[in-house]
């Protein structure tokens, strides 16, 4: 009995120290990975934050006119764009959202598409530039890295995956631990490495659940998981209630293939075509008619409408921005001006809605400025956790080699990171496939290739 109760504190001890390292040794390889990709998003992210300040700022000649009174009809200020863009086609018009802005035309010329902003009082051309080459358009490509590509586009998903981890982790390490320094207050000088330890571990803790919840809340955009989720959600009638399309023929197109800003629920939800038997018996209703309909159905100042490109296209209503509650689609028949789908965020099933709360909190749209600012300071914790990652690494790291932290004692901890392994890639596959070529680099290549082995020690 006394040499059980003897050996017993030790083993845990033991146990204990294993597991600390094998999560420690973790945390530093997620992190050595995903440090560049995180600085990118937390910079491009808090720019998007501020596109609207910044649109209004730095491209005020586009967006600010002179209130005048009086508005054109919107026939006329798309009329107007396009005698600036002869032989181009109108693709979707958004009207002023207030008497000081401009409106906007995007017409469409042998493949280019293009935005062309409109003084609607006057029909005076302000300005014009590339969809893609538009500076919030820029900024949010770069953020995901879709503006580089497609697998660059998946690199970030497998970031998102490791920030979620990196969180997880972070907060085990940072726990107390009978120690009273470096849980809320930083020990220390700049020139030591407590210090900046310390304040790695203060930042995750304190910012830690809102890091969490940016990383979670920018999976739907993810080109795999996003894709997938939505699907589910649709085939499941969790996302878009399918009824609503019960009665009515649709297209090949989905949402976001016709509008420039959707909701996330809706973007990926088929188009309805307009009544084929009504194209020899009735005129188009044209674009005035359309937007009095828009107006007639409670779509407020500022909202997107797809105009048709052939005889069974509709008119698509759509607003997206600010209040979610506000947030609608409304897809209208080009002949006789019915709306054939009209879906808000009043119709969204519970997880719809949350999916739709959590980005709109994510790009700060829900509270105002005061989201920005909080979303601003996650981002700018982000950035601060990144350099102070790399400070405490610095000044640890023996020469000529990486310094990864050492293997654990009891090698049957990296059970326990084998079973995270799969709860990651059964809720992200692609971040559980990275966590198990690095988990098969680590057992294998690493720890039996004596230069790679030295290097990373």
């Amino acid at each position: 009995m006394s040499a059980f109760t003897a050996t017993e504190p030790s083993a845990v001890a033991a146990d204990n120290i294993s597991l600390y390292r094998a999560i420690w040794r973790w945390h530093f390889f997620a992190g050595l990975l995903v440090i560049p990709f995180l600085l990118n998003l937390a910079i491009t992210g808090s720019i998007y934050l501020f596109k609207d300040q910044i649109a209004d700022t730095f491209y005020a000649h586009r967006h600010i006119v002179a209130d005048t009174g009086s508005t054109l009809p919107p026939q006329k200020i798309v009329d107007a764009a396009l005698a600036a863009m002869p032989g181009a086609k109108a693709t979707s018009y958004r009207e002023a959202a207030a008497g000081d802005r401009s409106a906007m035309v995007t017409v469409s010329k042998a493949g280019q598409s293009t935005l062309v902003y409109v003084n609607p009082h006057n029909g005076e051309v302000l300005g014009s530039v590339g969809s893609k080459q538009e500076f919030s358009w820029v900024v949010k490509r770069i953020h995901s890295l879709e503006y580089f590509g497609t697998w660059t586009n998946r690199i970030i998903e497998i970031v998102g995956g490791f920030a979620l981890m990196l969180v997880v982790t972070g907060i085990y390490l940072w726990w107390p631990r009978r120690q009273t320094g470096g849980v809320l207050t930083v020990r220390g000088t700049p020139s030591r490495r407590v210090f900046w330890r310390d304040l790695h571990a203060v930042t995750g803790a304190i910012a830690g659940i809102l890091i969490f919840f940016l990383a979670f809340t920018g999976m739907p955009w993810s080109g795999y998981w996003g894709a997938n989720v939505n699907a589910w959600l649709t085939a499941n009638d969790l996302g878009t209630p399918a009824a609503v399309w019960d009665d009515v023929p649709k297209s090949t197109k989905v949402t976001q293939d016709v509008v420039s800003r959707a909701g996330w629920i809706v973007e990926n939800a088929p188009v309805p075509l307009s009544n084929t038997a009504s194209v020899q018996s009735a005129r188009p209703i044209g674009l005035n008619e359309a937007v009095n309909i828009m107006h007639g159905l409670g779509m407020i100042a500022g909202a997107d409408l797809a105009i048709p490109t052939n005889e069974t296209g509709v008119y698509t209503a759509s607003h997206y921005f600010g209040d979610l509650g506000k947030e609608r689609t409304v897809h209208i028949d080009q002949y006789s001006g019915k709306p054939l789908v009209d879906i808000s965020f009043d119709q969204y099933p519970a997880l719809g809605k949350a999916i739709e709360w959590g980005i709109n909190v994510h790009q700060g749209q829900e509270w105002g400025l005061f989201n920005q600012l909080l979303m601003l300071a996650t981002c700018l914790a982000i950035i601060l956790s990144c350099i102070t990652a790399v400070m405490m690494w610095w000044k640890r790291r023996p020469t000529g080699r990486l310094g990864v932290p050492p293997m654990p004692p009891q090698r049957s901890v990296y059970i326990g990171l084998w079973l995270i392994a799969i709860v990651f890639g059964a809720a992200f596959p692609l971040t559980g496939f990275a966590i198990v070529v690095m988990l098969l680099l680590d057992q294998t290549i690493l720890r039996f290739v004596p230069p790679l082995k030295r290097f990373f020690s």
